[in-house]
């Protein structure tokens, strides 16, 4: 099946047993809908009880007639690649394949399916409150926040057009809302530059996409630097070009097959609270599992909003599995690039866990090819850690250990590790303010909040003693010969 949209995607889950579910019961995009969601198939940091579970679509949402609304796209890492048409031990290097010779975005010539419907702010009662489904995860959030907005925007120097993913909080506005733009992000670097020529930003906010452009605009530097256009990457997974459209009031472009398009202008020299309406200081979940912390942010005016007939509003939870599959994947693909470059041959995979929300916690796989190597697999920890400065912790695995599986890992952990001389720490090194660990408050170790300990577990076997450690031998053999209803139950 030809995935190209969101629609097409809900459709290819339907052909996978327990992949996909829908309830026609009405629920409150208001906390409801994600509270629902985290007993469902959240997982990821989200508290427990949570867990592993199908894409959800609500087809009665409170409020919005004619509207539905989706989560779950990418709670699974199976699911994930499955969409992309591979396995969950080669999704990174499907995405770093594409990265290498990424499909550059095409402009349709036909009628955009994402301006089906057009609502234009200069109309009497436009409010962007009562025409998008906007979700809000807890009872202590800022306010509701688009969490699956892909904003697209191009230098006000070279013209050059760009994607990435941010949070935007609904205000107390009916044509306002906030943009956490963030001063090294390549949008935010852009409207910094508009700001200072004291020019607004056009921009775009595209909703509900195929999952192949949120996972390209998911990835970051080294890998994709500042004018590398991540629209690219996501053509070359689905090996065809990503289709543009031209926005209605600004001079920017649109996602064609989009579910919803927000346009509008990031206005230089404003600010807003994100947590305007609460005051208590919160925004939202973010992905280590807590509570993160509201800013002063811009601000975008929107000009107009457009849609799908019959649209579909997506949403994630910021510390359920769906970040963790954006954002680890991309990371994953990132660090394979880099050690082959560096140890050719020598990592054999790369694992960013979820307990670290896809960014924190990373598990490499090496094999170690003769004496020399050893040491090598220090040296590729190193590597990752200079690149990724939000990684806390690595774990080293040989490949004889399936680095997916939480429990082989703690095995490798308990047999083939000794803290006096396998763990290496590097105090005092830039990590993430996010980790409530890392400030001075916790530990008087912490010079400056978002420094932290780091550390690397080195649970591989040194070389020479492979036969003292080696692992009991089963044969190989398909079980399916004995019990053929035990085959293909998972993707």
């Amino acid at each position: 099946m030809e995935i190209n949209d969101l629609r097409s995607s809900i459709e290819f889950l339907k052909t996978i047993p327990g992949q996909f579910a829908e309830s026609d019961t009405e629920v409150d995009p208001i906390v409801e809908l994600h509270s629902i969601y985290r007993y469902i198939g959240a997982g990821g940091t989200v508290a427990p009880p949570t867990g592993e579970g199908p894409a959800v679509i609500f087809n009665n949402v409170k409020g919005y007639e004619g509207i539905k609304s989706v989560i779950g796209i990418f709670a699974s890492r199976a699911r994930v690649a499955a969409l992309m048409g591979t396995t969950k031990q080669q999704l990174a290097f499907k995405l770093r394949e594409a990265v290498v010779n990424p499909v550059a975005p095409v402009i349709t010539g036909e009628a955009a399916a994402c301006q089906e419907v057009v609502y234009k702010a200069d109309e009497p009662g436009f409010d962007i409150r009562k025409i998008l489904p906007v979700t809000q995860s807890t009872d202590d959030d800022a306010a509701p926040c688009i969490t699956c907005g892909l904003c697209m925007a191009s230098d006000p120097e070279t013209g050059k057009g760009d994607v990435t993913v941010h949070r935007m909080f609904l205000i107390d506005s009916p044509d306002e809302i906030t943009f956490n733009y963030g001063s090294t992000r390549h949008i935010g670097m852009m409207f910094e530059k508009a700001e200072k020529m004291g020019k607004p930003l056009p921009i775009s906010v595209n909703i509900g996409l195929d999952p192949a452009i949120y996972l390209g605009a998911s990835l970051e530097p080294p890998t994709t630097p500042f004018g590398y256009n991540e629209l690219g990457v996501a053509g070359a997974l689905r090996g065809k070009p990503v289709e543009l459209t031209d926005c209605l009031t600004v001079n920017e472009k649109a996602i064609a097959n989009a579910e919803f398009v927000i346009e509008g202008e990031l206005i230089p020299g404003k600010r807003v609270r994100e947590d305007q309406a609460r005051k208590n200081g919160r925004a939202l979940p973010e992905f280590p599992g807590f509570l993160g912390n509201a800013h002063d942010e811009p601000v975008i005016k929107i000009k107009a909003i457009t849609h799908r007939r019959n649209p579909i509003y997506q949403s994630l939870i910021g510390s359920s599995e769906e970040h963790v599959n954006l954002a680890g994947p991309c990371m994953e693909a990132s660090i394979l690039n880099m050690e082959e470059m560096a140890v050719p041959g020598f990592v054999k995979n790369v694992y960013a866990h979820p307990a670290g929300g896809g960014k924190f916690v990373a598990i490499l796989q090496v094999h170690k090819r003769k004496e020399t190597d050893e040491g090598r697999q220090r040296q590729a920890a190193l590597i990752a850690m200079a690149a990724f400065s939000e990684l806390k912790h690595i774990f080293i695995v040989d490949d004889d250990v399936d680095l997916f599986s939480t429990n082989d890992v703690m095995w490798a952990l308990t047999t083939r590790f000794q803290g006096d001389q396998d763990a290496i720490f590097l105090p005092g090194t830039r990590y993430h303010k996010n980790d409530p660990s890392a400030t001075r408050t916790y530990s008087s170790s912490v010079r400056a909040d978002g420094a932290a300990c780091k550390m690397i577990f080195d649970c591989t076997v040194p070389y020479g003693m492979e036969d003292r450690f080696g692992r009991a031998r089963f044969r190989e053999l398909d079980p399916g010969k004995w019990f053929p209803d035990l085959e293909n139950r998972s993707i």
